[in-house]
């Protein structure tokens, strides 16, 4: 496996993206600035899980790795404070199988976030919004829009209001079609595939930038991404080592 130094990470790759989420001094700020910049509004009481791991409901069945799930900023629906989820999910997986499966990747993640939204008994009016967010530098389905927002809705009256509280966002780094998105917007996804000090073309990107240096340049940031490197390491080889135990055997 070839590694690539800390400081050549951009904020599509996971361990850059987590560390900024997570980091003491950063942390909150760049929560903010991301869900402001998505959303286009002010975000308060945030609480930030990177790489949240879910386990399946027994051994045989499939669990999911959460990028970043950050829960907060409650919405108020008949009278009922209802907190908000949002998973922020850097994507630079674009291998056509896994293309053809987006919608069902992205049904999974709300089933498994739902699955932990209520408590025994529990009304189901207090299942909290959930809002998934991927953000590709691939075009998951070919209409070359930055922005795709996807909810339920009802077939035979499309106009009919159908709010679960469920909703996924996709957006494309290179898309170019999209009236309505800021050039704040195209900045930032344009500054998440080159996250450089050149490509900070704005005053929020500025300081993002200023918080990624701050990151990269912490000791223990490094030690946690070598030692992440030498775990990928290891796991890599036992697997090329068992494929080749396989073709061995096949022969």
């Amino acid at each position: 496996m070839q590694r690539r130094k800390l400081e050549e990470l951009s904020l599509m790759d996971d361990f850059l993206f987590n560390a900024m989420l997570t980091h003491p001094e950063t942390g909150e700020k760049f929560t903010n600035k991301i869900l402001k910049l998505l959303f286009n509004r002010e975000f308060k009481n945030l609480r930030v899980s990177a790489q949240k791991v879910y386990a399946g409901m027994n051994t045989d069945l499939r669990g999911a790795r959460l990028d970043v799930c950050i829960e907060g900023d409650c919405v108020s629906i008949e009278g009922d404070e209802i907190p908000s989820v949002y998973d922020v999910e850097p994507d630079q997986n674009n291998k056509a199988k896994d293309i053809a499966a987006f919608p069902r990747r992205s049904r999974f993640y709300h089933a498994i976030i739902d699955s932990r939204s209520l408590k025994s008994g529990e009304d189901f009016g207090r299942l909290k919004q959930v809002y998934v967010i991927f953000i590709c530098n691939y075009d998951p389905f070919g209409y070359d829009r930055v922005k795709y927002t996807i909810r339920n809705m009802c077939v035979e009256e499309p106009e009919m209001l159908y709010d679960d509280g469920a909703q996924t966002t996709v957006l494309y780094t290179k898309g170019t079609k999209g009236d309505d998105i800021s050039e704040e917007l195209r900045q930032f996804l344009s500054y998440m595939e080159n996250t450089t000090q050149t490509n900070a073309v704005n005053d929020t990107l500025k300081d993002i930038q200023k918080m990624v240096d701050i990151v990269k340049q912490d000791g223990e940031v490094s030690l946690s991404y070598m030692k992440g490197f030498e775990r990928d390491t290891i796991m890599y080889e036992k697997g090329q080592a068992a494929e080749r135990k396989n073709t061995e055997k096949e022969r």
